[in-house]
């Protein structure tokens, strides 16, 4: 047909268009940031290196990416707006609803197992502590934060700082009183807690953007007092020697009190690794188990209606002080939780593990995840999380960007492109369905298009 052909023509007209305005603007912006990079010779000199076969293969995919966007996607997704959407979820979508969380639960409980087998004691050490452990941790986080965020509906930019009262907490108390982990895990959630109530006084009025500076504030604030309280927590120099945590009273050493000689196994450091991984596993899953009770309970009710509609939840009689201290306090508990097994982990902690880059990223979690949703808040955190433990794991990169390519400096770059993707494709999140609190007679997902953007 003459109308189709000439259609046809000035789709990949505009989509050739398109990819010459993508192609300038990349070019323009990536030139500074890849084109260039400055290194200092053995003269210790600062001397400018030019990258530019890396800057043509960036600008080359920016280019094609948006020319297929024109001509293919673009229009897709505008025939499938035009289309009756269906104001239930389909049979897939439930099913997977149904299935997916159990699934996930069998997996990581046999991930250490699965590892073991597939790359031996050796191998299993890292995909274990870097991947498994790393993601649980940040997991854990993202659990704590949407409780104020997802369900609140309260912008939190500070939430690292309760991560920080929860780590330095357990230190100093292990270090200057021997206490042990056991004991000082449910102390550092209460210190924690303590000062989610404190930031909870000052914000009750705030809302939007004037709440996320008051806590962006806050979490600088903690920052600098453990820079600058040098008696204390030793400023930059941080905190070293943290006890680690023992299998009930049985330190993971090589002596003869050690786990390995107890239970008659060779010494291997592979067994407070596996340890590790499940302790931070059951915090993890106990932060998802209080949060789906507390959900169904008064409080829980009352965190979603103040997300909603503040003026609509005071004229329903609810207290709103003491529903943002409640949310402040539970959520500020579990990363005072998290901070504490950080530590443990670590042995050694520094106000550079608390920047607000570390609560930027627990946000984008909760964001990007679908706020309000669990299962949703975990994708989110494996991906992101174990996306920048794996840059470091593909070296093929380095045959199509250089030998000099590090897939770790760009990590940010490709961050920030996956998360304007995500916010094209699921502006939801990557769960856009919600499962209502309480349910009559029958449970059912409630559709995204029923779902207020960016809530649940």
């Amino acid at each position: 047909m003459p109308g189709e052909a000439q259609a046809a023509r000035l789709d990949f007209a505009r989509a050739l268009k398109d990819a010459a305005l993508a192609t300038a603007v990349s070019f323009a912006m990536f030139l500074p940031l890849i084109g260039f990079n400055t290194v200092l010779n053995l003269r210790n000199e600062t001397v400018l290196e030019t990258r530019f076969g890396t800057l043509a293969v960036f600008v080359a995919i920016i280019a094609a990416a948006t020319f297929l966007n024109t001509l293919v996607l673009a229009p897709w997704r505008a025939r499938r707006a035009q289309r009756a959407v269906s104001r239930e979820p389909g049979k897939i979508s439930q099913w997977l609803s149904r299935r997916f969380a159990p699934f996930a639960l069998g997996f990581v409980l046999i991930y250490p197992a699965l590892v073991l087998s597939l790359t031996g004691s050796s191998g299993a050490l890292k995909w274990i502590d870097n991947f498994g452990i790393q993601i649980l941790i940040y997991v854990m986080l993202a659990f704590g934060l949407n409780i104020v965020v997802g369900l609140a509906g309260l912008l939190d930019l500070g939430y690292v700082a309760f991560y920080a009262v929860g780590a330095y907490s357990y230190a100093l108390l292990a270090k200057t009183f021997g206490l042990s982990f056991y004991m000082l895990l449910p102390l550092a959630g209460i210190l924690a807690a303590f000062w989610g109530i404190l930031l909870g006084f000052p914000v009750l009025r705030l809302r939007g953007d004037y709440l996320a500076i008051v806590t962006l504030a806050f979490g600088e604030i903690i920052r600098l007092v453990l820079v600058n309280w040098i008696p204390v927590t030793n400023g930059y120099a941080g905190i070293s020697g943290v006890p680690r945590p023992t299998f009930f009273g049985i330190p993971f050493t090589a002596g003869d009190d050690g786990f390995a000689a107890v239970f008659g196994l060779p010494f291997s450091p592979i067994y407070r690794t596996i340890f590790l991984y499940y302790l931070i596993l059951a915090l993890a899953l106990l932060t998802a188990y209080v949060t789906l009770r507390l959900r169904r309970l008064p409080v829980g009710r009352a965190w979603e209606a103040l997300r909603e509609d503040e003026i609509a939840c005071r004229a329903l009689g609810i207290n709103t002080t003491s529903t943002k201290l409640t949310a402040f306090a539970t959520g500020a508990m579990f990363g005072g939780f998290a901070g504490s097994f950080f530590a443990a982990r670590q042995g050694f902690i520094s106000p550079d593990s608390f920047t607000f880059m570390e609560s930027a990223t627990i946000v984008a979690m909760v964001v990007l995840g679908g706020m309000g949703s669990q299962i949703g808040v975990a994708i989110a955190a494996v991906a992101m999380v174990g996306g920048t433990e794996i840059l470091r794991e593909l070296d093929f990169l380095k045959e199509i960007f250089g030998p000099d390519f590090d897939p770790t400096q760009y990590r940010m770059l490709l961050f920030g492109f996956a998360m304007v993707v995500i916010m094209i494709w699921k502006p939801r999140g990557l769960v856009s369905t919600r499962e209502p609190s309480v349910f009559l007679k029958e449970r059912k997902l409630i559709s995204r298009d029923l779902v207020k953007e960016g809530h649940g």
